[in-house]
């Protein structure tokens, strides 16, 4: 398994994979320094997180292979069809993977996804539009919606 860190403006992320794919990426709390020499199997994933925090890219072209259960990644695919921009509730995804009484199970899979932003568990919300159930934190769901958001909030001052 290779080990990657780069800066974003959440934090630090920590990139994991190998031939098979990209395995995780998490924010770490600490003063890692940032990999200056990628290991080949990470660069691309490097590259389209660069681009993605830059605003240049909506979408994500990686293999990825992250450690769960069935279900789990069977949750983890649903996230994938959620476009760039858009938010879906816990109870709509529990829906589109066909069980509505599963919405706690479903809700603890997205909080067990491995690959922060390329499969999009932040862009699942409460049913009443609230933020709720985040690992990464809270301010970091509310600052991945406002990027991805087609309407820029405007400041007054």
């Amino acid at each position: 398994m290779e080990t990657a860190f780069i800066y974003t403006p959440l934090g630090v992320a920590k990139l994991e994979g190998d031939e098979t794919g990209l395995s995780a990426i998490t924010i770490i709390d600490g003063d890692e320094n940032p990999t200056t020499v990628f290991p080949e199997v990470l660069e691309d994933a490097a590259y389209q997180l660069r681009e993605y925090f830059e605003g240049k890219r909506t979408s994500f072209d990686l293999e990825l292979n992250p450690q769960g259960t069935d279900f789990q990644k069977r949750v983890w695919q649903a996230l994938l069809q959620i476009p760039y921009g858009k938010t879906l509730s816990y109870l709509e995804l529990s829906k589109i993977l066909g069980d509505v009484k599963a919405i706690r199970a479903v809700a603890a899979a997205n909080g067990k996804n491995p690959l922060w932003i390329v499969v999009p568990c932040h862009r699942v919300i409460g049913s009443d539009g609230a933020l709720i159930g985040y690992a990464g934190g809270l301010h970091r769901k509310k600052w991945l919606l406002d990027h991805e958001s087609p309407a820029k909030q405007q400041s007054l001052f």
